[in-house]
């Protein structure tokens, strides 16, 4: 592989730090609470986030679920419990977002994800979680979940890539094999049963490693500011794109069949929007008055309380909302039954956070 040649000192780095967790040199903590991580072994780009969410919306009628992330980018400190009127500068991006759409559960953020989970076990009995889903968990071997799920993209396969910089790898992929559950993102709808096998060969999983095969739907545009959004311009025939995200592929092609002309813009992921960069927009929106806005969900985190935006902008302002959708429906049944099989059964009490 190219990266153990160009790479050695980095490559080097990670096979010894991988070794010292797997001989017990350096302790993982194991919580009293089942954690679920959800992670990758590439940079961004595989629906870390989207799977989160399927879990969280899976298990919150029958489990007290708390999510607790990084919160990349966030200028906040330490621990912190998200709540749906906090920025993205507070909680991160994907952190607001999960807390939006699910303001029943607890979302916390912790750069220390170790202390993050002792502080969700801190919290009153009736508010405590009984399960945490950890987002983007699989390098934080400090902590060792009850359930590692690993995400690949179909399009970008581990054994055609490289480690950073090279390509997009940030960890070894034989790590993997670590995982108890692999799904596959942003596969073609249909994929018939040599192309799983040969994915599954090539990745090199262990026998008893569950494989899934899941591609993601996108929906209807929403819009990014609920009560001022007109939804006239959904049915224009023109759209502006702008995505600070990893990967906006599936989104582009989604579009592709539906608008006649579509109009890019692309920034790094996780991008903060400039008082300039709005101004674009707004110069832009002004010259073509029937064009819909349109950005992805986890951009529109960090829209909302941008106080640049005038009225105009704000009225055509757009998200398109996506999740995970198992390519068979017996995937979609086994998935779950296997997540729920790997969790103490708890009944529901009712409670809201």
């Amino acid at each position: 592989m190219i990266s153990s040649v160009f790479l050695f000192p980095y490559y080097l780095v990670l096979k010894i730090r991988h070794s010292l967790y797997d001989k017990g040199r350096i302790a993982s903590v194991q919580h009293p609470v089942p954690v679920v991580s959800v992670g990758n072994v590439t940079a961004g780009g595989t629906g870390k986030t989207p799977m989160v969410e399927y879990l969280a919306n899976l298990l919150r009628g029958s489990h007290r679920v708390a999510v607790l992330s990084r919160g990349y980018k966030r200028k906040s400190k330490g621990f912190r419990l998200v709540e749906t009127e906090d920025t993205a500068a507070l909680a991160g991006d994907e952190p607001l977002q999960i807390k939006r759409k699910f303001p029943d559960i607890r979302v916390a953020v912790d750069k220390d994800r170790n202390h993050g989970v002792q502080q969700l076990l801190a919290l009153p009995e009736e508010e405590r979680p009984d399960v945490v889903l950890l987002d983007d968990g699989f390098q934080y071997r400090k902590l060792k979940p009850a359930l590692d799920i690993v995400l690949v993209d179909y399009n970008r396969p581990i054994f055609q890539d490289n480690l950073l910089p090279v390509g997009h790898l940030r960890d070894l992929p034989e790590q993997i094999r670590r995982a108890g559950v692999v799904v596959v993102t942003k596969c073609p709808r249909m994929l018939d049963e040599w192309e799983r096998t040969q994915f599954r060969q090539q990745i090199r999983l262990r026998a008893d490693q569950k494989l899934f095969f899941a591609t993601l739907r996108q929906g209807d545009p929403m819009p990014v500011f609920r009560w001022e959004g007109d939804k006239h311009y959904i049915y224009s025939k023109e759209v502006f794109l702008f995505s600070g995200v990893a990967d906006d592929r599936p989104l582009r092609l989604f579009l592709a069949d539906r608008y006649d002309r579509i109009e890019h813009k692309r920034f790094g992921d996780h991008h903060r929007f400039t008082r300039a960069d709005i101004r674009r927009l707004r110069a832009y929106a002004r010259r073509n008055p029937r064009t819909l806005l349109l950005t992805t969900e986890k951009d529109a985190q960090r829209l909302l309380h941008c106080r640049w935006l005038d009225e105009e902008v704000r009225r055509r302002l757009f998200y398109v909302p996506v999740e995970h959708e198992f390519l068979t429906w017996d995937e979609t049944l086994a998935f779950e039954a296997l997540i729920r099989g790997e969790l103490p059964a708890k009944p529901a009490d009712g409670r809201l956070f």
